[in-house]
């Protein structure tokens, strides 16, 4: 009913930046939080940022400063902006959103099926 679909990544160096973009789609009513995770091999997933509908915001601490996550909220779709990355940055990314579908009232959790990103020289 609802897809999360990720675009944005790929090979980047050392000190660059790459955007992510996250669109959802479907039989959409309502989209609450949205939020990137990233998983590394053989790693937890983790996240990564988290806006909220009202628009509060949670970055997890190693990339406080250098990644900003935003929202059109009219389009449903939520960006990643990653600047001065680092190796340690390489993993899948995903999209992560609490969406309300139409004819409910309960908001379901849905992930994204992943960008690649990878930060290498």
């Amino acid at each position: 009913q609802v897809q999360l679909v990720e675009s944005g990544g790929g090979l980047v160096q050392p000190g660059g930046s790459l955007r992510l973009s996250c669109a959802a789609s479907g039989s959409i009513f309502r989209v609450f939080g949205m939020a990137w995770y990233r998983q590394a091999p053989g790693k937890q997933r983790e996240l990564v940022a988290k806006m909220f509908s009202g628009e509060s915001i949670n970055y997890a601490d190693s990339v406080k400063g250098r990644f900003t996550i935003s929202r059109d909220n009219a389009k449903n779709t939520v960006y990643l902006q990653m600047n001065s990355l680092r190796p340690e940055d390489t993993a899948v990314y995903h999209c992560n959103a609490d969406v309300v579908v139409s004819g409910s009232y309960i908001p379901a959790n849905y992930w994204g099926q992943g960008t690649q990103v990878t930060v290498s020289s």
